[in-house]
């Protein structure tokens, strides 16, 4: 989810269209229980790929940015995740109940900087090092440690113990990237997105099950979690890159119109996602300086703040193009070539 900066793929944008929903969904959906939605955990994940896969597009995709231009393109994510930190923050002090995404993304987008034009098989060993060995020192860690150093702190919380710890989620942004310098519009890719994807949630979610002590529960930042609900999301993605594709034809010709909506969503990820959390802050003051007269309203909510989002993004990008927030951020991000 780099919020523009690349050309646009439909299957992308409605699976990070799917995500902003799933989220929606995980935000606000009424539930009786301590039950586990389908979108927990897995919306974000999915969204976190999907920035691997947008980083790699912003850098060449299939063909990589030649040496002499990649600077700039460095640059220009490294003031992107500035920005997105800063908005994060900004987002997470309104008090919406929401554990915001978009200030651990931008510290996920620095990371990945120093091995953005690394060949796909590094960055395969890369992923699967992490995903093993960043869980594990994670439970090492503990939980954050308040009594510690600001700068201590900060990092512990950012790498390790946060809602979406940078170096246990690194791993979804790797396996994006090797994804689209494999080549989004290869039906080779798109398959072996789907078989690979499959497995790994088989592996993940199977493992969870069967070996005693194993979780793949939501935000557990297990391996098993990371294995499951990674390959959940890298499937989904591959799934409907393959069926938008327009080798599809007719059927691909058909979930284009059908997903239109969720499509026009995802490509102003950003904006949708921070007018969300805006929404979600205000209710919850009126429902904190009412003393819960004004209650949170649950399913009104959801169902309204979903059409209104669907509508308002397909109203923007037909009548004025780029998101707001996508214009503000590439005008502010911009680097001379």
């Amino acid at each position: 989810m780099v919020f523009a900066g690349g050309p646009r793929v439909v299957g992308v944008d409605i699976a990070r269209g799917l995500a902003i929903i799933g989220m929606l969904v995980a935000h606000t959906v009424p539930r009786a229980d301590e039950s586990e939605l389908l979108v927990d955990g897995r919306s974000s994940i999915l969204f976190a790929t999907l920035a691997g896969i947008s980083l790699g597009i912003m850098t060449g995709s299939e063909r990589p940015t030649m040496r002499g231009h990649r600077a700039d393109r460095v640059v220009s994510i490294v003031m992107r995740a500035l920005v997105l930190f800063l908005l994060g923050v900004a987002l997470g002090g309104l008090g919406s109940e929401v554990a915001v995404i978009l200030d651990y993304y931008a510290i996920m987008f620095l990371f990945l900087t120093p091995v953005l034009f690394l060949p796909r098989v590094v960055l395969g060993v890369l992923a699967a090092v992490l995903a093993v060995a960043a869980p594990a020192f994670a439970l090492g860690v503990g939980g954050p440690d308040s009594s510690a150093e600001p700068s201590a702190y900060f990092v512990q919380y950012y790498l390790f113990t946060g809602y979406y710890p940078v170096m246990i989620w690194l791993p979804f942004l790797f396996v994006g990237l090797i994804s689209a310098r494999s080549g989004l519009g290869r039906a080779k890719t798109q398959l072996w997105m789907v078989s690979a994807g499959t497995f790994s949630a088989v592996l993940g979610y199977g493992g969870a099950q069967l070996l005693p002590g194993i979780t793949a529960e939501a935000h557990s930042s297990s391996t098993a979690e990371v294995l499951g609900s990674g390959g959940f999301a890298v499937a989904i993605i591959g799934g409907l890159l393959w069926l938008t594709s327009p080798e599809r034809a007719g059927v691909g010709a058909g979930i284009r119109a059908l997903f239109a909506p969720v499509g026009a969503a995802g490509s102003m990820a950003l904006t949708v996602y921070t007018l969300q959390i805006i929404i979600l802050a205000v209710f919850v003051v009126l429902r904190d300086d009412t003393g819960g007269a004004v209650e949170y309203p649950g399913w009104p909510l959801l169902i309204g703040m979903t059409i209104a989002s669907l509508l308002f993004a397909v109203l923007w990008r037909a009548f004025l193009g780029k998101g707001p927030l996508e214009r503000v951020l590439g005008r502010v991000t911009r680097t001379q070539r």
